[in-house]
C-alpha cells in the first residue's frame, strides 16, 4: 500500500500486535497528527460544532488525517476545522466524546472510546519535574528500548529551530543517582520547557519501565559538551530556513483548545 500516513503505519501496527507498546505508538501518532474535524457548519471564533455519530457507546467526533479522505467520506464540500491530535483530545476530555478516526476511507478506521481519550489528555498533561543535581561523569546510553529511540527522534524532528542538536548518554551525579540523560545545545531561549515536555512524552509513550531520565540544556562551548561527544548519542535537530515564519493557527495552543457547541 502506497501513501500510507503515520498513523495508517501506527494503527497497523497495533492490529499486528496489539500489545501496550503497539497501542502507546498509535496514541502518540495521534497526538502528533494534524486531523481534519468534520463540522457540522463553518467555525465561529474558538468555538466548533463537530458532526457527531452517534454508536452504542455514546457519541463520536469525525475527524481524518488528510482533507483527501474528508472529502471522500462526505462526497461535497463540507465545512471542518484542521488542528492538532493533542488539541482535539483536549477539547474532548472529559466530554464522554470519542473520536472516529477516518471512518471507511483508511485502513486505520478506529473508535477511540471516550475512556482512551480521557487517559490520552492525562498522558499529555503530565510536565515534566524540575532537579538540581549535578552530573558528575558520563557514558555510553544502554538498555533503553527502541520505542524510546524512535520517539525521541521522531519528537526532535518536529522541533526544527528549537535547539543546535541534542545528546544521549547515560549520566552518574554527584550524589550516586544513575539513569539517562537528553543534553540539549544552544536551545533556543524560552524553547527549554517545550523540548522538555516533548522529550518527556517520548519517554511516556515508549513503554520504558522504570528508570531515571533527565532533560538537560547547555551551550555548546560547555566543557561537558566534549565529554558527551565522546559516548552520547547525537541527534541533530532541522534548522528552519532563514526568515521563515510558522504562523500559529488559531485553536492550536492544547492549553486553550476550542470551545465544543
Amino acid at each position: 500500500m502506497t501513501n500510507r500516513t503515520a498513523l495508517d503505519i501506527a494503527h497497523a501496527a497495533m492490529m499486528a500486535k496489539d500489545s501496550p507498546t503497539t497501542r502507546m505508538r498509535f496514541h502518540e501518532r495521534l497526538a502528533d497528527s494534524e486531523l481534519f474535524l468534520l463540522l457540522a457548519r463553518e467555525p465561529s471564533g474558538e468555538n466548533l460544532d463537530p458532526v457527531l455519530i452517534e454508536t452504542e457507546t455514546g457519541p463520536y467526533v469525525i475527524a481524518f488525517d488528510r482533507q483527501e479522505r474528508l472529502a471522500e467520506f462526505t462526497g461535497a464540500t463540507a465545512p471542518y476545522a484542521a488542528l492538532s491530535g493533542r488539541v482535539l483530545v483536549a477539547m474532548l476530555k472529559q466530554q464522554q466524546i470519542g473520536i472516529a478516526l477516518n471512518p471507511e476511507v483508511a485502513p486505520s478506521a478506529w473508535l477511540i472510546p471516550p475512556n482512551a481519550i480521557d487517559w490520552l489528555a492525562e498522558t499529555l498533561s503530565v510536565e515534566p519535574g524540575e532537579t538540581s543535581a549535578r552530573a558528575e561523569s558520563f557514558s555510553a546510553p544502554a538498555g533503553l528500548p527502541a520505542s524510546l529511540l524512535s520517539g525521541l527522534d521522531a519528537k526532535l524532528a518536529s522541533a526544527a529551530g528549537l535547539a543546535k542538536s541534542a545528546w544521549l548518554a547515560g549520566v552518574r551525579y554527584k550524589d550516586g543517582q544513575q539513569g539517562h540523560i537528553l543534553v540539549f545545545v544552544d536551545a533556543r531561549p524560552g524553547a527549554e520547557a517545550a523540548l522538555a515536555k516533548a522529550v518527556n512524552e517520548a519517554v511516556a509513550f515508549s513503554g520504558m519501565d522504570g528508570g531515571k531520565f533527565d532533560v538537560a540544556f547547555f551551550h555548546a562551548s560547555d566543557p561537558l559538551i566534549a565529554a558527551l561527544s565522546r559516548v552520547g548519542l547525537r541527534f541533530d535537530l532541522p534548522q528552519p530556513e532563514a526568515g521563515a515564519i510558522k504562523p500559529v493557527r488559531p485553536g492550536s495552543d492544547p492549553e486553550k483548545p476550542p470551545n465544543l457547541r
